[in-house]
């Protein structure tokens, strides 16, 4: 299935500082946003199977122009989907299948870890926080994360917002301790 993209947006953030003190190193992370026409606006689809693959061509297409924006090496990843008012939410769920994980674990040299994910059905400049884990520890505390992701004009009623997460760290400055914690 080909897909009409409007847009691709990739959001590029470096922080420096949280909490009043400076990251010992400080974390890079970008979301690669690809904004498409809805297929199926405003049915009801139950094979949806398609989107598979669309996301994993939309992943692959976002990786290849989020990749060279580091310095140093992809640990952390997450997904995300808005779909805009028209819509169904398992259409941005099919987008998320482990088809884009694909898409992403190989080019970053794998990723144990499942990569933390989240849906909404939402009107143009909805935001969403993308969550975020570390690619091979899935227990990392110092690594659980969200990247809030919004366009002003994204998603029309008729579209999709998929988007893809990366970032070079965790958190800026975890004190929450690395070990499960028994309360």
């Amino acid at each position: 299935m080909d897909v009409d993209v409007r847009k691709t947006v990739i959001q590029h953030e470096v922080i420096e500082m949280e909490g009043g003190g400076r990251a010992a190193t400080p974390v890079t992370r970008i979301a690669g946003c690809a904004i498409f026409t809805n297929p199926w606006s405003g049915q009801d689809v139950d094979d949806i199977s398609a989107l598979f693959k669309v996301g994993h061509d939309l992943g692959a297409a976002l990786m290849a122009r989020m990749l060279p924006l580091f310095d140093r090496p992809v640990i952390n990843y997450g997904k995300a989907a808005i779909v805009g008012v028209n819509g169904d939410l398992e259409l941005g769920h099919a987008l998320m299948h482990p088809a884009v994980g694909k898409a992403m674990r190989d080019p970053i040299g794998g990723g144990e870890a499942l990569i933390p994910s989240a849906g909404k059905v939402g009107a143009a400049g909805a935001s969403i926080d993308m969550p975020m884990g570390h690619k091979d520890e899935a227990w990392s505390f110092d690594h659980f994360d969200a990247m809030s992701v919004a366009i002003t004009d994204s998603p029309r009623p008729d579209e999709i917002m998929m988007i893809i997460g990366l970032a070079d760290g965790g958190r800026t400055r975890p004190r929450c301790g690395q070990g499960r914690v028994n309360v």
